[in-house]
Protein backbone atom coordinates (compact mmCIF):
# COMPACT_ATOMS: atom_id res chain seq x y z
CA UNK A 1 0.00 0.00 0.00
CA UNK A 2 1.10 3.18 -0.30
CA UNK A 3 2.38 6.15 2.29
CA UNK A 4 1.75 9.28 2.54
CA UNK A 5 4.64 11.42 4.01
CA UNK A 6 3.64 15.00 4.84
CA UNK A 7 5.55 17.71 5.00
CA UNK A 8 5.09 21.11 7.34
CA UNK A 9 7.03 23.64 8.50
CA UNK A 10 6.28 22.58 12.02
CA UNK A 11 5.07 19.19 13.08
CA UNK A 12 1.70 18.58 15.66
CA UNK A 13 4.06 18.08 18.36
CA UNK A 14 6.26 21.25 20.32
CA UNK A 15 9.21 19.50 21.97
CA UNK A 16 9.97 21.97 25.38
CA UNK A 17 12.94 21.67 27.90
CA UNK A 18 11.89 22.01 31.27
CA UNK A 19 14.67 23.44 33.81
CA UNK A 20 16.40 20.41 34.71
CA UNK A 21 16.84 19.47 30.52
CA UNK A 22 14.00 16.94 30.49
CA UNK A 23 12.48 16.66 26.77
CA UNK A 24 8.70 17.07 26.73
CA UNK A 25 6.48 16.58 24.31
CA UNK A 26 3.01 18.75 23.52
CA UNK A 27 0.98 17.87 20.99
CA UNK A 28 -0.28 20.96 18.51
CA UNK A 29 -4.10 20.46 17.93
CA UNK A 30 -5.12 22.11 14.63
CA UNK A 31 -7.40 21.71 11.95
CA UNK A 32 -4.65 20.64 9.82
CA UNK A 33 -3.31 18.04 11.93
CA UNK A 34 -7.58 16.70 12.28
CA UNK A 35 -7.60 16.77 9.32
CA UNK A 36 -4.81 14.93 8.24
CA UNK A 37 -5.07 12.21 11.05
CA UNK A 38 -8.72 11.17 9.50
CA UNK A 39 -6.71 9.77 5.96
CA UNK A 40 -7.43 6.34 5.36
CA UNK A 41 -6.21 4.39 8.04
CA UNK A 42 -5.20 2.21 5.19
CA UNK A 43 -2.83 4.35 4.52
CA UNK A 44 0.55 4.59 6.50
CA UNK A 45 1.71 7.96 7.36
CA UNK A 46 4.52 9.65 8.46
CA UNK A 47 4.96 13.48 9.18
CA UNK A 48 7.84 15.56 8.90
CA UNK A 49 8.20 19.27 10.13
CA UNK A 50 10.38 21.16 12.84
CA UNK A 51 9.56 20.48 16.49
CA UNK A 52 9.21 24.02 17.75
CA UNK A 53 12.97 24.11 19.42
CA UNK A 54 16.55 24.59 18.75
CA UNK A 55 17.72 21.25 19.29
CA UNK A 56 22.28 21.74 19.00
CA UNK A 57 23.38 18.36 21.38
CA UNK A 58 23.82 15.35 18.63
CA UNK A 59 22.75 13.23 21.51
CA UNK A 60 19.31 15.06 22.22
CA UNK A 61 18.84 14.96 18.40
CA UNK A 62 19.14 11.43 18.01
CA UNK A 63 16.80 10.75 21.49
CA UNK A 64 14.39 12.93 19.42
CA UNK A 65 14.39 11.01 16.14
CA UNK A 66 13.81 8.02 17.86
CA UNK A 67 10.86 9.32 20.61
CA UNK A 68 9.34 10.69 17.37
CA UNK A 69 9.99 7.91 15.01
CA UNK A 70 7.63 5.67 17.27
CA UNK A 71 4.73 8.48 16.48
CA UNK A 72 5.15 8.29 12.80
CA UNK A 73 6.93 11.57 12.75
CA UNK A 74 10.32 12.99 11.55
CA UNK A 75 12.44 15.98 12.63
CA UNK A 76 13.98 18.67 10.97
CA UNK A 77 16.17 20.54 13.21
CA UNK A 78 16.74 24.17 12.38
CA UNK A 79 18.96 26.78 13.99
CA UNK A 80 17.80 30.17 16.20
CA UNK A 81 19.51 31.76 12.31
CA UNK A 82 17.01 29.74 10.62
CA UNK A 83 13.90 31.46 12.01
CA UNK A 84 15.06 34.72 12.19
CA UNK A 85 16.13 34.49 8.69
CA UNK A 86 13.97 31.65 7.03
CA UNK A 87 10.54 31.97 9.10
CA UNK A 88 10.47 35.38 10.85
CA UNK A 89 12.34 37.15 7.67
CA UNK A 90 11.26 35.73 4.25
CA UNK A 91 8.35 33.52 5.10
CA UNK A 92 6.82 36.37 7.16
CA UNK A 93 8.57 39.43 6.18
CA UNK A 94 8.15 38.93 2.39
CA UNK A 95 6.04 36.10 1.66
CA UNK A 96 3.29 36.86 3.97
CA UNK A 97 2.68 40.61 3.33
CA UNK A 98 3.29 40.61 -0.29
CA UNK A 99 0.70 37.30 -0.53
CA UNK A 100 -1.74 39.51 1.44
CA UNK A 101 -1.20 42.25 -0.66
CA UNK A 102 0.57 44.53 1.29
CA UNK A 103 3.75 45.36 -0.17
CA UNK A 104 4.52 48.26 1.51
CA UNK A 105 5.62 45.83 4.28
CA UNK A 106 7.40 42.97 2.03
CA UNK A 107 11.24 43.21 2.71
CA UNK A 108 13.36 42.62 -0.40
CA UNK A 109 16.35 40.91 1.61
CA UNK A 110 19.10 38.52 -0.26
CA UNK A 111 20.09 37.72 3.31
CA UNK A 112 16.87 35.99 4.16
CA UNK A 113 16.11 34.45 0.61
CA UNK A 114 19.09 32.39 0.64
CA UNK A 115 18.59 31.27 4.29
CA UNK A 116 14.73 29.90 2.73
CA UNK A 117 16.97 28.45 -0.08
CA UNK A 118 19.25 26.80 2.85
CA UNK A 119 16.12 25.38 4.77
CA UNK A 120 13.90 23.90 1.79
CA UNK A 121 17.24 22.33 1.13
CA UNK A 122 17.21 21.43 4.99
CA UNK A 123 13.38 19.81 4.60
CA UNK A 124 14.97 17.68 1.46
CA UNK A 125 17.88 16.21 2.94
CA UNK A 126 15.49 15.08 6.23
CA UNK A 127 12.96 14.00 3.40
CA UNK A 128 14.87 12.42 0.24
CA UNK A 129 16.52 9.41 2.19
CA UNK A 130 12.77 8.58 3.84
CA UNK A 131 10.53 8.47 0.49
CA UNK A 132 9.57 5.43 -1.09
CA UNK A 133 8.84 5.00 -5.21
CA UNK A 134 5.14 4.30 -3.96
CA UNK A 135 5.05 7.40 -1.89
CA UNK A 136 2.53 10.34 -2.05
CA UNK A 137 4.24 13.10 -0.89
CA UNK A 138 2.08 16.44 0.54
CA UNK A 139 3.87 19.72 1.23
CA UNK A 140 1.92 22.29 3.07
CA UNK A 141 1.91 26.44 2.71
CA UNK A 142 4.28 29.07 1.77
CA UNK A 143 7.24 28.58 4.23
CA UNK A 144 8.14 25.24 1.56
CA UNK A 145 7.13 26.78 -1.79
CA UNK A 146 10.66 25.04 -3.09
CA UNK A 147 10.37 22.29 -1.24
CA UNK A 148 8.74 20.08 -4.73
CA UNK A 149 10.43 20.85 -6.75
CA UNK A 150 14.20 19.89 -4.61
CA UNK A 151 11.85 16.10 -4.11
CA UNK A 152 11.59 15.75 -7.82
CA UNK A 153 14.84 16.79 -8.32
CA UNK A 154 16.06 13.54 -6.51
CA UNK A 155 12.43 11.52 -6.78
CA UNK A 156 11.72 12.09 -10.11
CA UNK A 157 8.85 10.02 -10.77
CA UNK A 158 6.93 10.23 -7.06
CA UNK A 159 4.06 11.40 -6.48
CA UNK A 160 4.24 15.45 -5.15
CA UNK A 161 0.99 17.20 -3.72
CA UNK A 162 1.16 20.98 -2.43
CA UNK A 163 -1.71 23.29 -0.68
CA UNK A 164 -1.15 27.08 -0.25
CA UNK A 165 -2.76 28.13 2.98
CA UNK A 166 -2.70 31.39 2.15
CA UNK A 167 -3.93 33.82 -0.83
CA UNK A 168 -2.02 33.50 -3.76
CA UNK A 169 -2.00 37.16 -5.38
CA UNK A 170 -2.50 38.32 -8.44
CA UNK A 171 0.11 38.39 -11.59
CA UNK A 172 0.74 42.31 -11.19
CA UNK A 173 1.30 41.57 -7.61
CA UNK A 174 3.53 38.21 -7.73
CA UNK A 175 5.69 39.84 -10.88
CA UNK A 176 6.70 42.18 -8.30
CA UNK A 177 8.98 39.86 -6.57
CA UNK A 178 12.77 39.36 -7.21
CA UNK A 179 12.40 35.75 -6.70
CA UNK A 180 9.15 35.06 -8.54
CA UNK A 181 10.42 32.16 -11.22
CA UNK A 182 12.41 30.41 -8.47
CA UNK A 183 9.49 30.73 -6.27
CA UNK A 184 6.92 29.35 -9.21
CA UNK A 185 9.37 26.28 -10.56
CA UNK A 186 9.44 24.97 -6.83
CA UNK A 187 5.74 24.96 -6.52
CA UNK A 188 5.74 23.26 -10.02
CA UNK A 189 7.59 20.53 -8.96
CA UNK A 190 4.12 19.09 -7.64
CA UNK A 191 1.53 17.10 -9.43
CA UNK A 192 -1.39 18.47 -8.10
CA UNK A 193 -1.28 22.39 -6.51
CA UNK A 194 -4.34 23.00 -4.37
CA UNK A 195 -5.86 26.35 -3.25
CA UNK A 196 -8.78 27.60 -0.92
CA UNK A 197 -10.51 29.45 -3.68
CA UNK A 198 -11.07 29.60 -7.49
CA UNK A 199 -9.37 32.97 -7.20
CA UNK A 200 -6.01 31.91 -6.17
CA UNK A 201 -5.85 29.24 -8.42
CA UNK A 202 -6.80 31.83 -11.29
CA UNK A 203 -4.17 34.30 -9.77
CA UNK A 204 -1.30 31.30 -9.63
CA UNK A 205 -2.33 30.07 -13.48
CA UNK A 206 -1.95 33.94 -14.52
CA UNK A 207 1.56 33.54 -13.16
CA UNK A 208 2.91 30.56 -14.22
CA UNK A 209 1.76 31.62 -17.80
CA UNK A 210 3.21 35.25 -18.53
CA UNK A 211 6.35 34.20 -15.82
CA UNK A 212 7.93 31.01 -16.47
CA UNK A 213 5.68 30.09 -20.19
CA UNK A 214 3.64 27.33 -18.46
CA UNK A 215 0.13 27.98 -20.85
CA UNK A 216 -2.78 25.56 -18.91
CA UNK A 217 -5.99 23.66 -20.54
CA UNK A 218 -8.54 23.91 -17.49
CA UNK A 219 -6.05 23.78 -14.86
CA UNK A 220 -3.63 21.57 -16.55
CA UNK A 221 0.37 22.36 -17.23
CA UNK A 222 2.88 20.81 -19.19
CA UNK A 223 6.09 21.07 -17.30
CA UNK A 224 8.55 19.04 -19.11
CA UNK A 225 7.24 15.75 -19.22
CA UNK A 226 4.54 16.06 -16.61
CA UNK A 227 1.48 17.19 -16.40
CA UNK A 228 0.69 19.42 -13.06
CA UNK A 229 -3.02 19.83 -12.32
CA UNK A 230 -4.17 22.98 -10.35
CA UNK A 231 -7.35 22.51 -9.11
CA UNK A 232 -9.56 24.26 -5.71
CA UNK A 233 -9.91 22.49 -2.36
CA UNK A 234 -11.56 24.94 0.14
CA UNK A 235 -10.18 23.76 3.62
CA UNK A 236 -13.44 23.22 6.26
CA UNK A 237 -13.50 22.90 10.34
CA UNK A 238 -13.60 20.13 12.91
CA UNK A 239 -17.43 20.87 12.86
CA UNK A 240 -18.74 18.44 15.32
CA UNK A 241 -15.81 20.09 18.14
CA UNK A 242 -17.35 23.28 17.81
CA UNK A 243 -21.10 22.41 16.98
CA UNK A 244 -20.81 20.25 20.29
CA UNK A 245 -17.89 20.79 22.82
CA UNK A 246 -17.47 19.07 26.03
CA UNK A 247 -19.12 20.11 28.44
CA UNK A 248 -17.43 18.85 31.73
CA UNK A 249 -19.33 20.41 34.42
CA UNK A 250 -15.84 19.33 36.56
CA UNK A 251 -13.38 21.45 34.00
CA UNK A 252 -11.12 24.35 35.58
CA UNK A 253 -11.83 26.55 33.43
CA UNK A 254 -14.21 29.33 34.85
CA UNK A 255 -16.29 30.80 32.16
CA UNK A 256 -19.32 32.12 34.61
CA UNK A 257 -18.15 36.11 33.76
CA UNK A 258 -18.79 35.63 30.00
CA UNK A 259 -22.52 33.84 30.69
CA UNK A 260 -22.95 37.12 33.20
CA UNK A 261 -22.42 39.60 30.70
CA UNK A 262 -24.34 37.90 28.02
CA UNK A 263 -27.19 38.17 30.57
CA UNK A 264 -27.52 42.21 30.46
CA UNK A 265 -25.85 43.02 27.11
CA UNK A 266 -25.99 41.48 23.10
CA UNK A 267 -22.10 40.73 22.99
CA UNK A 268 -20.43 41.23 19.37
CA UNK A 269 -17.57 39.30 18.92
CA UNK A 270 -14.24 40.19 17.54
CA UNK A 271 -11.73 37.23 17.86
CA UNK A 272 -7.84 37.35 15.59
CA UNK A 273 -4.27 36.87 15.27
CA UNK A 274 -2.50 40.46 16.09
CA UNK A 275 -1.95 40.75 12.13
CA UNK A 276 -2.61 43.91 9.93
CA UNK A 277 -4.28 41.64 7.59
CA UNK A 278 -7.00 41.19 9.85
CA UNK A 279 -8.84 44.73 9.46
CA UNK A 280 -9.20 45.25 13.47
CA UNK A 281 -8.56 48.99 13.57
CA UNK A 282 -11.19 49.51 10.57
CA UNK A 283 -13.58 47.40 12.64
CA UNK A 284 -13.50 49.10 15.94
CA UNK A 285 -13.74 52.57 13.85
CA UNK A 286 -17.24 51.26 12.21
CA UNK A 287 -18.06 50.33 16.26
CA UNK A 288 -17.23 53.66 17.09
CA UNK A 289 -19.49 55.36 14.36
CA UNK A 290 -22.26 52.85 15.43
CA UNK A 291 -22.21 53.67 18.73
CA UNK A 292 -21.96 57.28 17.74
CA UNK A 293 -25.17 56.98 15.46
CA UNK A 294 -27.01 55.00 17.46
CA UNK A 295 -27.27 55.40 20.77
CA UNK A 296 -30.28 53.64 21.43
CA UNK A 297 -28.00 50.83 21.44
CA UNK A 298 -26.22 52.48 24.55
CA UNK A 299 -25.48 50.17 27.80
CA UNK A 300 -27.67 47.26 25.47
CA UNK A 301 -24.61 45.97 23.52
CA UNK A 302 -20.46 45.42 24.08
CA UNK A 303 -18.04 44.18 21.32
CA UNK A 304 -15.68 41.73 23.19
CA UNK A 305 -12.46 41.84 21.35
CA UNK A 306 -9.89 38.96 21.79
CA UNK A 307 -6.95 39.59 20.02
CA UNK A 308 -3.96 36.80 20.58
CA UNK A 309 -0.60 37.78 20.38
CA UNK A 310 1.26 37.07 17.83
CA UNK A 311 4.91 37.97 15.73
CA UNK A 312 5.20 41.49 18.39
CA UNK A 313 9.21 42.29 18.16
CA UNK A 314 7.88 42.81 14.62
CA UNK A 315 7.92 46.77 14.07
CA UNK A 316 4.66 46.80 12.11
CA UNK A 317 2.75 44.53 14.59
CA UNK A 318 4.36 46.29 17.24
CA UNK A 319 2.79 49.69 15.63
CA UNK A 320 -0.69 47.71 15.42
CA UNK A 321 -0.82 47.18 19.20
CA UNK A 322 -0.54 50.63 19.97
CA UNK A 323 -3.02 51.70 16.97
CA UNK A 324 -5.16 49.28 18.77
CA UNK A 325 -5.04 50.00 22.20
CA UNK A 326 -5.44 53.48 21.64
CA UNK A 327 -8.73 52.80 19.48
CA UNK A 328 -10.23 50.79 22.03
CA UNK A 329 -9.40 53.39 24.74
CA UNK A 330 -10.91 56.41 22.87
CA UNK A 331 -14.21 54.37 22.46
CA UNK A 332 -14.69 52.97 25.99
CA UNK A 333 -13.32 57.09 27.41
CA UNK A 334 -15.85 58.39 24.73
CA UNK A 335 -18.92 56.58 25.29
CA UNK A 336 -18.47 54.55 28.23
CA UNK A 337 -19.38 54.95 32.00
CA UNK A 338 -19.11 53.58 35.56
CA UNK A 339 -22.46 51.26 34.50
CA UNK A 340 -21.32 50.52 30.68
CA UNK A 341 -17.90 49.51 29.26
CA UNK A 342 -18.63 49.77 25.57
CA UNK A 343 -15.63 47.46 24.40
CA UNK A 344 -14.21 44.48 26.09
CA UNK A 345 -10.59 44.38 24.95
CA UNK A 346 -7.85 41.13 25.80
CA UNK A 347 -4.81 40.58 24.57
CA UNK A 348 -3.81 37.08 25.15
CA UNK A 349 -5.37 33.88 24.11
CA UNK A 350 -8.21 31.95 25.35
CA UNK A 351 -8.68 28.41 26.29
CA UNK A 352 -11.06 26.21 24.10
CA UNK A 353 -13.96 26.91 26.57
CA UNK A 354 -13.79 30.36 26.98
CA UNK A 355 -13.74 30.18 22.87
CA UNK A 356 -16.68 28.25 22.49
CA UNK A 357 -18.54 29.79 24.98
CA UNK A 358 -17.68 33.11 23.55
CA UNK A 359 -19.06 31.53 20.33
CA UNK A 360 -22.48 29.97 21.75
CA UNK A 361 -23.34 33.42 23.38
CA UNK A 362 -22.63 35.93 20.84
CA UNK A 363 -25.59 37.31 18.82
CA UNK A 364 -22.92 38.95 16.31
CA UNK A 365 -19.37 37.62 15.36
CA UNK A 366 -17.73 40.48 13.20
CA UNK A 367 -14.82 38.64 11.17
CA UNK A 368 -13.64 41.28 8.69
CA UNK A 369 -10.21 40.59 7.44
CA UNK A 370 -8.37 42.50 5.12
CA UNK A 371 -7.01 39.96 3.04
CA UNK A 372 -7.48 36.26 4.41
CA UNK A 373 -6.60 33.06 3.16
CA UNK A 374 -9.82 31.34 3.78
CA UNK A 375 -10.51 32.16 7.47
CA UNK A 376 -11.61 29.47 9.73
CA UNK A 377 -13.08 31.24 12.66
CA UNK A 378 -15.78 32.58 10.79
CA UNK A 379 -16.80 28.62 9.90
CA UNK A 380 -16.07 27.79 13.81
CA UNK A 381 -18.82 30.63 14.94
CA UNK A 382 -21.48 28.89 12.28
CA UNK A 383 -21.11 25.41 13.63
CA UNK A 384 -21.48 26.74 17.42
CA UNK A 385 -25.12 27.70 16.41
CA UNK A 386 -25.66 23.84 15.72
CA UNK A 387 -27.86 23.95 19.04
CA UNK A 388 -29.12 27.62 19.14
CA UNK A 389 -29.62 29.04 15.60
CA UNK A 390 -28.73 32.37 17.02
CA UNK A 391 -26.54 34.79 15.56
CA UNK A 392 -25.19 36.30 12.85
CA UNK A 393 -21.77 36.32 11.30
CA UNK A 394 -20.36 39.48 9.66
CA UNK A 395 -18.03 38.45 7.11
CA UNK A 396 -14.94 40.40 5.09
CA UNK A 397 -15.29 39.69 1.06
CA UNK A 398 -12.00 39.44 1.18
CA UNK A 399 -11.55 35.99 3.48
CA UNK A 400 -11.93 32.98 0.88
CA UNK A 401 -14.27 31.73 3.57
CA UNK A 402 -17.21 33.99 1.97
CA UNK A 403 -17.20 32.26 -0.77
CA UNK A 404 -19.03 29.34 0.90
CA UNK A 405 -20.38 31.14 2.92
CA UNK A 406 -23.05 33.26 1.18
CA UNK A 407 -25.65 33.48 3.92
CA UNK A 408 -23.63 36.02 5.92
CA UNK A 409 -24.06 39.36 5.67
CA UNK A 410 -20.80 39.94 3.22
CA UNK A 411 -19.08 43.57 3.49
CA UNK A 412 -16.54 45.72 2.10
CA UNK A 413 -13.72 45.80 4.83
CA UNK A 414 -12.19 48.65 4.01
CA UNK A 415 -15.41 50.60 3.69
CA UNK A 416 -16.14 52.06 7.65
CA UNK A 417 -20.29 52.69 6.74
CA UNK A 418 -20.47 49.35 5.07
CA UNK A 419 -19.27 47.53 8.48
CA UNK A 420 -22.19 49.77 10.89
CA UNK A 421 -24.86 49.26 8.38
CA UNK A 422 -24.06 45.60 8.95
CA UNK A 423 -23.92 46.10 12.66
CA UNK A 424 -27.58 47.43 12.78
CA UNK A 425 -28.77 44.90 10.48
CA UNK A 426 -27.70 41.74 12.36
CA UNK A 427 -28.90 43.29 15.64
CA UNK A 428 -31.71 43.88 14.10
CA UNK A 429 -32.46 40.79 12.28
CA UNK A 430 -35.11 38.26 13.32
CA UNK A 431 -34.01 34.81 14.92
CA UNK A 432 -36.56 33.49 11.73
CA UNK A 433 -33.84 34.63 9.34
CA UNK A 434 -31.20 34.21 11.82
CA UNK A 435 -31.80 30.70 12.07
CA UNK A 436 -32.39 30.19 8.14
CA UNK A 437 -28.94 31.69 7.01
CA UNK A 438 -27.47 29.73 9.57
CA UNK A 439 -29.01 26.43 8.77
CA UNK A 440 -28.12 26.96 4.96
CA UNK A 441 -24.24 27.35 6.24
CA UNK A 442 -23.69 24.90 8.70
CA UNK A 443 -25.51 22.35 5.73
CA UNK A 444 -22.14 23.04 4.15
CA UNK A 445 -20.17 23.16 7.06
CA UNK A 446 -21.05 19.55 8.18
CA UNK A 447 -20.55 18.03 4.18
CA UNK A 448 -17.46 19.69 3.83
CA UNK A 449 -15.44 19.97 6.99
CA UNK A 450 -11.89 19.36 7.01
CA UNK A 451 -11.89 15.60 6.90
CA UNK A 452 -13.54 15.75 3.39
CA UNK A 453 -11.11 18.70 2.75
CA UNK A 454 -7.78 15.95 3.18
CA UNK A 455 -9.64 13.17 2.05
CA UNK A 456 -10.28 15.01 -1.32
CA UNK A 457 -6.88 16.17 -1.91
CA UNK A 458 -5.64 12.97 -1.44
CA UNK A 459 -7.85 10.98 -3.48
CA UNK A 460 -7.22 13.57 -6.35
CA UNK A 461 -3.24 12.54 -6.05
CA UNK A 462 -4.12 9.16 -5.88
CA UNK A 463 -6.49 8.91 -8.59
CA UNK A 464 -3.81 11.26 -10.91
CA UNK A 465 -0.83 9.14 -9.45
CA UNK A 466 -2.97 6.04 -11.32
CA UNK A 467 -3.41 8.09 -14.40
CA UNK A 468 -0.28 9.24 -14.72
CA UNK A 469 1.01 5.40 -14.65
CA UNK A 470 -1.40 4.07 -17.28
CA UNK A 471 -0.38 6.72 -19.79
CA UNK A 472 3.52 7.37 -18.60
CA UNK A 473 5.62 7.99 -21.78
CA UNK A 474 8.48 5.36 -21.89
CA UNK A 475 11.98 7.25 -22.10
CA UNK A 476 14.63 5.10 -24.05
CA UNK A 477 17.67 4.36 -21.69
CA UNK A 478 21.23 4.18 -23.32
CA UNK A 479 20.95 0.02 -24.08
CA UNK A 480 17.11 0.86 -25.61
CA UNK A 481 18.66 3.61 -27.71
CA UNK A 482 21.84 1.78 -28.81
CA UNK A 483 19.76 -1.30 -30.05
CA UNK A 484 17.54 1.11 -31.71
CA UNK A 485 20.50 3.25 -33.58
CA UNK A 486 21.99 -0.11 -34.40
CA UNK A 487 18.52 -1.50 -35.84
CA UNK A 488 17.82 1.71 -37.98
CA UNK A 489 20.82 1.80 -39.45
CA UNK A 490 21.21 -2.01 -40.77
CA UNK A 491 17.32 -2.23 -42.33
CA UNK A 492 16.92 -1.55 -45.92
CA UNK A 493 13.96 0.03 -45.88
CA UNK A 494 13.25 3.04 -43.62
CA UNK A 495 10.32 4.85 -42.97
CA UNK A 496 10.13 8.36 -40.82
CA UNK A 497 6.55 9.93 -40.59
CA UNK A 498 7.15 13.54 -39.02
CA UNK A 499 3.90 16.04 -38.76
CA UNK A 500 4.23 18.96 -40.69
CA UNK A 501 2.29 22.51 -39.88
CA UNK A 502 2.68 23.22 -36.19
CA UNK A 503 5.82 20.31 -35.94
CA UNK A 504 8.66 20.54 -38.56
CA UNK A 505 7.03 24.15 -39.36
CA UNK A 506 5.29 26.79 -37.34
CA UNK A 507 1.66 27.60 -37.54
CA UNK A 508 0.49 30.34 -40.44
CA UNK A 509 -2.89 31.40 -41.38
CA UNK A 510 -2.66 29.95 -44.78
CA UNK A 511 -0.69 26.65 -44.57
CA UNK A 512 0.35 26.70 -48.07
CA UNK A 513 2.35 30.16 -47.94
CA UNK A 514 4.84 27.53 -45.42
CA UNK A 515 7.75 25.78 -47.28
CA UNK A 516 10.64 23.85 -46.09
CA UNK A 517 13.52 26.37 -45.03
CA UNK A 518 17.21 25.23 -45.66
CA UNK A 519 17.86 24.60 -41.90
CA UNK A 520 15.17 21.51 -42.09
CA UNK A 521 15.97 20.88 -45.28
CA UNK A 522 19.18 20.36 -44.03
CA UNK A 523 17.91 18.32 -40.93
CA UNK A 524 16.19 15.85 -43.15
CA UNK A 525 19.27 15.27 -45.33
CA UNK A 526 21.68 14.30 -41.96
CA UNK A 527 18.72 12.05 -40.75
CA UNK A 528 18.71 10.05 -44.54
CA UNK A 529 22.79 9.72 -44.32
CA UNK A 530 22.89 9.16 -40.51
CA UNK A 531 21.60 5.33 -41.61
CA UNK A 532 23.93 4.91 -43.64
Amino acid sequence: MSRIVIVSNRLPITIKKTAENELIYYPSAGGLATGLNSLDESLDKIWIGWPGQEITDEWERESIRQDLSNRGLAPVFLTRQDIILYYEGFSNKTLWPHFHYFTQYTDYNDATWESYQNVNQKFADVINPLIKPDDLVWVHDYQLILLPAMIRAVHPNVSIGFFLHIPFPSYEIFRILPWREALLDGVLGADLIGFHTFDYMRHFLSAAYRVSGYEHNFGKLNVGNRVVNVDVFPMGIDYEKYAFPDKDENSADDTSFIEKLALHQRILLSIDRLDYTKGIPQRIKAYSQFLENHPEYHRKVCMVMIVVPSRDQVDQYQELKHQVDELCGIVNSTYGGFDWTPMRYLYRSVNFRELTTLYRLSEVAMITPIRDGMNLVAKEYVASKEENKKGVLVLSEMAGAANELLEAILINPMDVNDMEKAIVTALDMSEEEQALRLDKMQKKLKKYDVKHWANTFMNEQIRLTNARKESQTNVLNEEEETSLIAAYRQAQNRLIVLDYDGTLMNFHVDPQAVVPDEMLIDILTRIKKYGR
